[in-house]
């Protein structure tokens, strides 16, 4: 049984990519040849379903399932556009639930991505448990990625000053202060981050502003 954990680690973690802020996601199409399927098409309906049963639970797809245009070389340099996916680990959770659960490696799939998204999050009871320097480290971190997701979406949303766009968020939570004001009053010395300077539960505020 062991033998078989550390084969299942290593065939999800060879097709594991890590972005410049440390997150880890895998591409749909390298996921779909580990899992056993030979068709995008019937792959691609599994897909649609971890979709629809991450929408049930609130929570935004997007995030989790960000659509990417691959382009691919044909015989006699031909190009194709195919669609592919980001997939973040919650999504391939999702997709080994949905996948085929007569193949073998779907069960070890959700063992593995299970287990994976556990270790990433923290219960009440566990960060409760946390002195506050690590409640506002662990916060901190959740603020950055959060930061970097709202940004990536913000450009791609047409947003041209990203500095005016988070402007009108910390005015919505700090009533009516403006990022500078807030730098201005911590005190804070050229180029400190805001973010850095700030308690776990201020920091809990934010990620709920970023959100």
């Amino acid at each position: 049984m062991n033998e078989i954990k550390e084969y299942t680690e290593k065939i999800f973690e060879d097709i594991k990519h890590i972005d410049e802020i440390d997150n880890e996601y895998w591409y749909a199409r390298e996921l779909m040849s580990v899992l056993g399927y030979s068709k995008w098409e019937n792959f691609n309906k599994v897909i649609e379903k971890a979709i629809v049963a991450c929408q049930n639970s609130s929570i935004n797809y997007k995030e989790h399932f960000p659509d990417v245009r691959k382009t691919l070389k044909m015989p006699n340099n031909a190009m194709k556009k195919i669609i592919d996916y980001k997939l973040s680990r919650y999504a391939c959770y999702l997709i080994a639930q949905n996948g085929d659960s007569r193949k073998e490696v779907i069960a070890l799939a959700q063992t593995y991505f299970a287990i994976q998204t556990r270790k990433h999050e923290l219960s009440e009871k566990e960060y409760n448990e946390l002195s506050e320097d690590e409640k506002r480290l662990y916060r901190r971190n959740q603020a950055r990625k959060g930061n970097y997701n709202l940004n990536k979406t913000a450009v791609n949303s047409g947003v041209k000053d990203l500095a005016r766009f988070h402007n009108v968020g910390y005015k919505g939570l700090y009533s009516g202060e403006t990022a500078d004001d807030i730098f201005k009053r911590k005190k804070l010395r050229y180029r400190e981050d805001i973010l850095d300077n700030m308690g776990s539960e201020e920091l809990a505020d934010n990620i709920f502003r970023i959100a």
